[in-house]
Formats: structure tokens, sequence, C-alpha cells
């Protein structure tokens, strides 16, 4: 298949789309991001790396990050990581607190903001956040092949000073018991480590661990790839999560920062960008564009 053409194409479309969505304009470092941006790139298992449109252009990965510490708290904690958070698809926004209350600060899944919250914390335990955050960056790294990742400070300036509502989650979860470190502490992590900054292409690279096969990095366990990829396909879009797996049939995680990492199982990774979200808060084109690549691919998991 000739790849870049593909992505030429899909570029081509959304950039008539008649929809881009919405920035995320309650973290104001997001407000002011073009919403005619779109970027697309594919990296394969082998490391070949396509690309079109907005490739290159760095964006904020937010809860696309979310993946990465999953994996590093699924290496240092094993199984014992589940004791503190779920499984189950939520079925509510990522920032809801309605669940959280009901079910006794256990959060549902670890790509909701309460339990991503919960996984910080974890790998935080006995570690200064500049340890942690340094670990999760190595990994990023390693993952993409590339040294030049980094954590835009502006950004989580802009989210610590707007993030009451992960505070309120935060200490919703210390008073049920579901904390080790401070409030303050574990937040603060965990907003530098949504303010990683990356390009769809270092993404799409950083992404080929979940891919499984030959070729690809061996960062994580095999039984660790598989579990994360069943929560990407079951949760990753939050309470859009139903509607992506129906309308592209492979595993994603999407970010607010507009960004949606997808895998297709031993073939490729998939990052593809553009900042207006939908009602779910997912990226609209990228979203769009993900099933357009599916479709023409004939890549799903559902065969």
């Amino acid at each position: 298949m000739e790849f870049t053409t593909l992505l030429e194409g899909i570029v081509a479309r959304m950039r008539t789309a008649p929809d881009k969505g919405r920035v995320a304009d309650y973290i104001p470092e997001l407000a002011s991001v073009d919403l005619d941006q779109f970027g697309i790139s594919l990296a394969l298992a082998d490391g070949r790396c396509f690309a079109a449109g907005n490739a290159d252009t760095p964006f904020s990965i937010q809860s696309v990050s979310k993946v990465f510490t999953l994996a590093l708290a699924l290496g240092r904690l094993g199984d014992r990581l589940w004791h503190r958070v779920g499984r189950e698809p939520s079925g509510l926004p990522f920032n809801s607190i309605l669940q959280l209350e009901h079910e006794e600060g256990i959060p549902r899944i670890p790509f909701i903001n309460a339990g991503a919250l919960v996984v910080t914390d974890a790998i935080l335990a006995g570690h200064q956040p500049r340890e942690v955050l340094g670990e999760i960056l190595r990994f990023v790294r390693a993952a993409a092949d590339d040294e030049h990742i980094h954590i835009d400070e502006a950004v989580a300036r802009s989210e610590t000073e707007h993030g009451q509502r992960n505070m309120a989650l935060a200490y919703f979860l210390a008073a049920h018991g579901n904390f080790v470190n401070s409030p303050e502490l574990t937040c603060g992590t965990y907003f530098h480590q949504c303010a990683i900054e990356m390009t769809v292409r270092q993404l799409a690279m950083a992404g080929r661990f979940l891919v499984g096969g030959p070729g690809t990095p061996n960062l994580i366990s095999r039984d660790s790839v598989r579990r994360i990829n069943a929560l990407m396909l079951t949760c990753g879009h939050n309470d859009g999560s139903g509607d992506f797996g129906y309308r592209v049939g492979l595993p994603g995680k999407s970010g607010v920062g507009g960004g949606i990492l997808v895998i297709a199982p031993g073939r490729a990774s998939v990052a593809v960008w553009s900042p207006g979200l939908n009602q779910h808060g997912n990226s609209a084109l990228g979203t769009l564009a993900a099933e357009h690549l599916a479709r023409e691919t004939g890549w799903s998991i559902f065969g």
C-alpha cells in the first residue's frame, strides 16, 4: 500500500470538513491553538514512518500520556495496580466525580482523570516528582527513539492554575484512602505529565511498543501490551469509546490537546492531531480521519 498517498488523501478530506470541533478552552494555553491545523502519521512495526499535513508541529498530548504512565505502573506494580483502579468503561465524561463517589474512591478505569491520578500516585510513591517525570520522559523518548521530546512548562503551569476539578478528584480519592502522596504532589506530577509535547510523527513512533511483533520496541511484557490495547479499545475515548470502537475498530487513546494514538496490532501505530474537539472531548477530525484510515486499509481487530 502507498501510505504517503493514503495519508495525503486523508489530509485533503479533513481540510474541507465542515465541522472542526472546538478547542479545549478551559486550559488557556490550549485555547489559542489554531483550529485549522491537522497532522497524521503512520509508523509500521518495522519502524518505517509516513506522515502528512502538520506532522511536525508540536502539540500537547494531554491524556494520551496516560498510556505511557499506565505502562510504567504495570511494569512496577503488576496486577497490584488493579486493587486501586478498575478496568470497566465508565460511560461518563473523563473528569466526572459522580461515579467516583458512588464507588467509594475506586476509579473505574486508568484513562479517566481520577484513574490516571491514581496511576500517577502509584508510580510516585517513594519518589520525588522530578524523578518520576524524568522516568516518564525516558520511557516516551525510548519508545519514540527521540531524545527531543520534552514537557511544555507553559502548558503545565496553565493546567496547574486551572486544575481545580482535578484537585477535587485528588482530595476525594485521598479521603477514601486511595492516595499515597499528598494531592498537591500527585496533581503537580500529573499536570506536567499531561503537558508532554510531541508531533504526530513522534507519537506514532512512540506507539510502536504497543503494536507487537518483530521490530517493535520491547519495553513492556506481551501481557501488558495486550491489556493496554484492550483498555484503549473499551475505554480510550471516555464516554465516546463505544462510538470510536464501532467506527474505527481499533484500540485508541485520545487527549484534549486534539491528539489520538491508534494501534493496529501487529501492523502499525497511527497518530493524528486536530485541536478541535467533539462533544466527548475527543478530536473531531482525528476521529473521522481514523475511521477513514481503518476503512481504506482494512485494518480492524474484528476482521
